[in-house]
């Protein structure tokens, strides 16, 4: 996928996959994400995930697409994760909540999974982008 594929791609999608690896133990998860001018951000709770990545915070985040004509779309981002307090865990959370308002129609109040675990917000600054595709329908 040329770069600006890849940018129009992760600009539409909601869900990646953030793979993290400690001590022989690889783990991967899918988050709702939202990109903004250098960064994926996430917003979520204690975990495993966050847990792993505060103790390696080099990671892999994937977003995909297969469509029923065998069609599919992929981006591997190999990254840094970064834990974020303060105004931009702020910001983490409203980006997140405007992209999701906007393209779901959800509400502000819509509920919490995870109520009485501690947020986290942070975001993975990408070191490599890269990203495959095959379009069936080109065979056509």
């Amino acid at each position: 996928m040329s770069a600006a594929e890849i940018d129009n791609f992760i600009l539409v999608q909601k869900v990646g996959r953030v793979g993290c690896h400690v001590d022989g133990v690889t783990y991967v998860v899918p988050v709702i994400f939202a990109w903004d001018t250098d960064a994926f951000y996430i917003y979520t709770t204690e975990g495993q995930k966050v847990s792993m990545m505060r103790q390696n915070s080099s990671v892999c985040f994937e977003i995909d697409e297969y469509l029923v004509d065998g069609s599919w779309r992929s981006v591997i981002i190999q990254g840094v994760y970064e834990e974020l307090h303060d105004d931009d865990a702020v910001h983490a959370k409203r980006i997140l909540t405007e992209r999701l308002i906007s393209t779901t129609g959800a509400g502000r109040n819509s509920g919490d999974r995870g109520e009485g675990r501690v947020p986290v917000a942070f975001r993975i600054r990408p070191l490599e982008v890269t990203g495959r595709k095959v379009d069936r329908r080109a065979n056509l």
